[in-house]
């Protein structure tokens, strides 16, 4: 795979699908998860939609720059919550977001669409405000705007989140199965959980961005003002069975950003399961074709 080196001294390691004189969609990944967290096969449904698609590696995870610095993600929240003056953190998601600009220099896309899934979705957003000329259309995906009375997890689904995950191989993947609690319930896969854990430890193991990724998004704050600033065509998908981040986030991105559309899908925890990828790519596809024409 290709590895773009940024002006901020950020390497990150993407990987196109497509034609690249196709519209651009731009796949930004959740907290602690590889590039394979858009999987190859609904990459592959975006292309069918006319798509030219990249995904990549945020930073601190997958074979993009590890970064250093002390991260105390729940100094930062609780500060956040009481209104008082935030620790300093290694980086935010305005340094993720200029991450994802950033490669769009480097493969010589002018305006792309965006679309992020969890903390992807959080990114996405932080590009929209702080980079507007560069987004054609945006997408948010099971996210929620930064606001902490939205989106809370259920404590079953944070407790899994936050627990420090096996250092060896076979510990890591048996346990990946506690992303159950949040999953898709119609479509349940013990077998896919445990092959996508085996492939994420084979590919890049390291647990210690984890806690740095997470002060970025408390350290980041309430973005609900800002996104009620933005004058881009937005879609909002959010599911019913989403434990991690409850659909009240999505409710909340939606009702902050004017004229966005909103979907609400029955059968969708906080994953993407082979099936919907249809409902996805259809969903995407038809939203980035009314940006174009418009």
């Amino acid at each position: 795979m290709p590895r773009a080196a940024l002006t901020s001294g950020i390497e990150i390691e993407y990987e196109t699908f497509g034609d690249r004189h196709d519209p651009t969609l731009l796949l930004v990944c959740g907290y602690t998860s590889q590039l394979n967290g858009w999987d190859a096969g609904i990459c592959e449904s975006f292309v069918e939609q006319g798509l030219h698609v990249v995904r990549y590696d945020n930073r601190d995870v997958g074979l993009s720059t590890k970064l250093t610095g002390t991260a105390r993600p729940n100094q930062v929240l609780s500060a956040v919550l009481a209104g008082e003056p935030v620790p300093d953190v290694p980086y935010t998601l305005s340094d993720m977001a200029a991450d994802g600009i950033g490669l769009l220099d480097h493969i010589g896309v002018e305006r792309a669409h965006i679309a992020g899934v969890s903390m992807g979705g959080m990114i996405v957003q932080t590009m929209a405000i702080e980079h507007p000329d560069r987004i054609a259309s945006l997408t948010s995906v099971m996210s929620s705007t930064g606001d902490p009375r939205s989106g809370a997890a259920t404590p079953e689904a944070r407790e899994a989140l936050l627990a420090p995950p096996p250092l060896d191989r076979d510990g890591y993947i048996a346990a990946s199965t506690r992303a159950e609690v949040w999953a898709s319930k119609r479509y349940v896969d013990h077998d896919a959980m445990r092959a996508r854990a085996a492939a994420d430890y084979d590919r890049s193991f390291y647990p210690q961005g984890a806690l740095r990724q997470l002060a970025a998004i408390y350290a980041s704050g309430d973005r609900t003002e800002r996104l009620r600033t933005l004058d881009v065509s937005t879609l909002v998908i959010h599911g019913r069975d989403d434990t991690l981040i409850t659909p009240s986030g999505g409710e909340a991105t939606a009702a902050a950003i004017t004229g966005s559309k909103y979907l609400l899908l029955a059968d969708l925890g906080h994953d993407l399961p082979p099936p919907l990828w249809p409902v996805f790519a259809e969903a995407i596809g038809g939203h980035v074709r009314v940006a174009e024409a418009a």
